[in-house]
């Protein structure tokens, strides 16, 4: 048998790397186009409940991309109590393949991937489901992935205000303090839900909650709102769905009845949201087979539950600009 090599790359390997906020869109766009094409396979996730879901979880996700020639795992746990540990609360692993012969190409450290693709899923999302003259950004969370989601959409909206809230006023403050240096503007930190989201123009929903709690209230959402809700339990009310003039998901194979978890997964269960009332996946709009948003009073809600194929782009991405700079660890296979 030939001799096999893969490449990994370490955190440190990551962050030397430096990808641009251009970059990681770019990349995850690519993989939603792709989708929208029907030229990528999406494994539904599964999950590993080691103990009970209040403690955490991992997710496996399982896809292939076929422009890029890459099949790819990744695992990924969700520990909510992970900082008293000094640990983010989200650590993960990318593997990628060749999904011709099997062999194994490389082996990544997705933590910062598992952040920057779902922030760039996110930010695309209003890039083609949001007013363009949105100027107030709402975000309720300061996990890991909460940093890209508020960074990236700036980077494509230029905010006039930022607000931001979390249960924990010490990482409230401190993630209003971090975005504040680096996107070189004030971000308001509050202390609660509505001030945080009532009358903003984009409203993320990225909670930590122990269970399914109806904190953002349906009332607050102003017409012409763009709302993304992605927690894993559930923090909206059954009514949410009710005032949306268009509700997207990333993937429906990912929301549809038999799952667990998700913020729109009671909506789902009592059939408030079914494949038939759906408008699209964003995949559909970015690869021009369903429309966007089409005038400034629609008020339209995104549901991401994370796509495979978007950590694959950028693992991708990582790799071909690893070889570029010679960054990163020859790993001996066989």
């Amino acid at each position: 048998m030939q001799s096999i090599n893969i490449t990994y790359l370490n955190g440190p390997d990551i962050e030397a790397l430096s990808l641009t906020d251009a970059e990681i869109l770019a990349a995850v766009e690519s993989a939603l186009l792709a989708q929208g094409k029907k030229e990528t396979v999406i494994e539904p996730r599964v999950h590993l409940v080691p103990e009970s879901s209040d403690k955490g979880h991992f997710n496996v996700l399982r896809g292939y991309i076929k422009s890029l020639d890459v099949a790819g795992i990744k695992v990924v746990g969700d520990f909510v109590d992970n900082y008293k540990v000094d640990l983010p609360s989200e650590l993960a692993l990318l593997s990628l393949f060749s999904p011709v012969t099997g062999k194994p190409l490389a082996i990544i450290n997705a933590t910062s991937i598992t952040d920057m693709r779902t922030g760039a899923v996110t930010a695309l999302g209003a890039k083609y489901l949001a007013r363009k003259n949105s100027k107030v950004l709402g975000h309720i969370g300061s996990r890991g992935t909460s940093y890209w989601n508020v960074r990236l959409l700036d980077s494509l909206y230029d905010f006039d205000e930022i607000r931001v809230h979390s249960k924990r006023p010490e990482s409230q403050n401190a993630f209003a303090e971090r975005l504040s240096r680096d996107l070189k503007k004030p971000v308001i930190a509050v202390n609660n839900w509505e001030d945080c989201v009532r009358d903003a123009d984009i409203i993320v929903e990225a909670s930590r909650l122990p269970e399914p709690a109806p904190l953002l209230k349906t009332g607050w959402i102003k017409k012409g709102a763009f709302v993304v809700p992605y927690g894993t339990m559930s923090a909206v009310e059954l009514s949410l769905t009710d005032i949306m003039d268009k509700v997207v998901v990333d993937d429906w194979g990912q929301c549809r009845k038999g799952l667990p978890f998700g913020s729109l997964r009671a909506h789902v269960d009592s059939d408030k949201l079914t494949e038939h009332n759906l408008h699209a996946e964003l995949g559909q709009i970015v690869a021009g087979l369903k429309s966007g948003r089409e005038n400034d009073g629609e008020t339209i809600l995104f549901w991401h539950r994370g796509l495979s194929t978007t950590d694959i782009a950028l693992g991708h991405a990582l790799l071909e600009k690893a070889k570029i700079k010679g960054v990163g660890q020859i790993l001996r296979f066989a």
